[in-house]
């Protein structure tokens, strides 16, 4: 049965009267930090144009600043700029004629990182760095006509339509929300002034473009903050919207405020489509609905279940530009599964200047950059380790056509990734040692499990490269007791091996330390599998939706009987150096299960009272039956020291490069960049 016959409304066309989108499947919108780069349209356009290839039906960019005040740098108002959209537009459309782009117009609002920033009254979102300039009426005028003109730009560069954003607290979403509109004027008060705002946006550029452009508006269909708008507004704003002009409506979920976690893989999948299939019965044009899709049985599920008529993967996208494409042949069991850890995307969108990749994918957004070309001559290659790093290079140089040998002492594939996997709320790291297994076997790689190397087998097999992807060791710190029976590593409380006691100290608290507090205080089934679990945890209430969803409702999880105390010697706030749109969510969760977090601690010695520890100097004894070494990793070098001593033609790659915080993203893309040029 072919992918087009599993999945029938996946690959259904969708008429929209004056056009129709090939399939349901959306590259919904993302920021890559390329939209600043000087050279940036050339490489979207091939970013953009892989996508297109990769069969997806529709397009949506990052976002496009109407306006210098409302950006974040890339800005589309005059025809000049509109030439270096056309790049991309041409290319996508070269690319296959058939795949709709549209441009997102992303007005941030309070949200901008400069004085300049406007909003409807000078109310500071508690994320953003200034109070923002209140528009009087002619400020208010300047903005509709803005929108209006940067989508005849958007018409003007080839675009087939436009996206506005009306969600996330940005501009168009401060009119809405009373607690970001204080006006007592036409734009401000009552609901029917305070939706005048977007409104009026819609309308404009409908009369601007005319009506045959795709106009697609993303509403906040839950926003996810005490006292935000409520279902029967969100109604009436979609009817609204609807006789304003919009093509599609797009349903988004959360403000970037809200302190309820939408898009990490903690989040079960397609976690808040009922929520879209709800307003789509409340309106009679076509409604998308997004997060947290991230394959094509889910997208199919979706569409079944009806709960929207287009599906948005823009994740899924960074992390395979075919995910449509080997879904219509048949071929689900190639797809690189987005695993949602937002390590290489959204991390790197707030977290700085930073262009976006992927962890799984380095080639996102680096097409031009990084190429997997033919490999000019065959070599024979060996590679040791079969974690992140050794699958990233052994995969990339097979697909190039080298002939490849993959070793492993473990008696499966994927390293620390097994660690991973077996941490409640990363249950996706099974999908990427799926995807791994398959490239294995569909370029031929000879998998050597269970076996142990030497550097002399090595050299006498007479490989033309030989890569030392050996990995970590966990580090032992100099503690005086470090050897006491109440001491255990990491590793072995992850893998079921030790018995952990009802008193914990975790020594580390970096990302490891996390994972192991997460592990031992988590009883039952995980969150990320089940929605209604995961509502319940986070306090959000689908079925009555009260404001913001999350109005009135407090999270219940449930106090591990565990006493757990997570340590770190540095002074910073623990777990300051996790992922920056990730971290909180596991701090808070941790903090609801009762963990107790201490930083600046010198660690003193073990015994069979406890652990003796300096907290800020001042000395305690933490009274624990278990002491979890979680204190960082060493890189596991010695085979790569004997063969380099040898002179073998060796090189070395991830934790055994370089062991930091067993840093997956860094390791398979250094992995992935020397094996495109080996």
């Amino acid at each position: 049965m072919s992918g087009t016959d599993r999945y029938p409304h996946l690959f259904a066309s969708l008429d929209l009267g004056f056009t129709t989108i090939k399939n349901r499947a959306l590259m919904g919108s993302m920021h890559t930090g390329l939209e600043e780069r000087e050279d940036g349209h050339l490489r979207m356009a091939e970013f953009f144009a892989e996508r297109a290839r990769g069969g997806v039906g529709m397009i949506i960019t990052g976002g496009i600043s109407p306006n210098e005040e409302g950006g974040l740098g890339a800005k589309l108002s005059t025809s000049q700029e509109a030439a270096r959209h056309k790049v991309i537009t041409d290319a996508v459309h070269a690319a296959d004629p058939d795949t709709k782009i549209c441009m997102q117009i992303l007005h941030t609002g309070p949200l901008a990182p400069h004085d300049r920033c406007v909003a409807p009254s000078p109310v500071r979102s508690r994320i953003a760095r200034f109070v923002p300039n209140e528009l009087d009426e002619a400020g208010i005028e300047k903005q509709i006509a803005d929108h209006a003109n940067c989508a005849a730009r958007a018409k003007e560069a080839g675009y087939d339509g436009v996206e506005v954003i009306g969600s996330a607290g940005y501009l168009l979403s401060t009119f809405l929300v009373q607690k970001t509109n204080l006006r007592t004027d036409q734009w401000g008060g009552s609901y029917e002034n305070r939706m005048r705002f977007p409104l009026e946006v819609v309308r404009r550029i409908r009369a601007t473009v005319g009506d045959e452009f795709i106009l697609i508006f993303r509403i906040a269909a839950m926003d996810m903050l005490q006292g935000g708008m409520s279902w029967e507004e969100i109604v009436l704003l979609a009817k609204e919207l609807e006789k304003a002009g919009v093509s599609i409506i797009s349903t988004h979920f959360t403000w970037h405020e809200s302190a309820v976690p939408t898009i990490a893989t903690m989040v079960p999948r397609a976690a808040f489509t009922s929520v879209t299939g709800r307003l789509r019965k409340e309106v009679t044009v076509p409604c998308i609905t997004s997060n947290r899709i991230n394959m094509p049985d889910v997208a199919e599920e979706v569409l079944v279940n009806g709960d929207a008529d287009i599906v948005s993967m823009a994740r899924p996208m960074l992390a395979d530009a075919e995910l449509v494409k080997k879904a219509a042949e048949g071929r689900e069991d190639e797809i690189n599964t987005c695993i949602g850890c937002n390590q290489a995307c959204l991390d790197h969108t707030f977290g700085g200047n930073q262009e976006v990749s992927c962890l799984v994918n380095p080639r996102a957004c680096h097409e031009t950059l990084l190429k997997y070309e033919p490999a000019k001559a065959q070599k024979s290659i060996a590679i040791v380790g079969a974690g992140p790093a050794g699958l990233g290079y052994a995969t990339v140089a097979a697909e190039r056509g080298h002939k490849v040998t993959l070793y492993d002492s473990a008696s499966e594939i994927g390293g620390q990734f097994n660690l991973a996997k077996r941490i409640p709320g990363k249950e996706e790291f099974y999908e990427t040692l799926r995807y791994y297994s398959k490239m294995i076997e569909v370029h031929d790689i000879d998998l050597r499990l269970n076996t142990r190397v030497s550097a002399g087998m090595l050299q006498n097999e007479n490989y033309d490269e030989i890569v030392v992807a050996t990995g970590i060791e966990p580090r032992t710190p100099d503690v005086e007791g470090i050897d006491h029976p109440k001491v255990v590593p990491y590793v072995d409380v992850i893998t079921g091996k030790a018995k952990v006691g009802k008193k914990v100290a975790i020594m580390g608290a970096g990302g490891i330390g996390f994972d192991v507090a997460e592990l031992i205080t988590h009883e039952g089934k995980s969150s990320a599998l089940d929605i209604d679990l995961f509502a319940k945890e986070w306090g959000v209430d689908f079925e009555n939706h009260p404001r913001g969803g999350v109005t009135g409702v407090e999270p219940v999880i449930t106090k591990s009987d565990r006493e757990v105390t997570l340590l770190q010697r540095k002074t910073s706030s623990v777990g300051r150096g996790l992922g920056k749109t990730t971290g909180w969510t596991h701090r808070l969760t941790l903090a609801r299960r009762g963990v107790k977090m201490m930083n600046g601690v010198e660690y003193m010695r073990i015994d069979d009272q406890g652990l003796h520890v300096l907290i800020h100097n001042e000395p305690q004894i933490l009274d624990v039956d278990t002491v979890i070494i979680c204190a960082g990793q060493e890189p596991l070098r010695t085979l790569f020291d004997e063969l380099d001593a040898a002179g073998a033609k060796v090189s070395l790659v991830g934790g055994a490069y370089e062991a930091m915080e067993l840093d997956a993203k860094r390791a398979i893309n250094q992995a992935s960049y020397l094996a495109a040029a080996v």
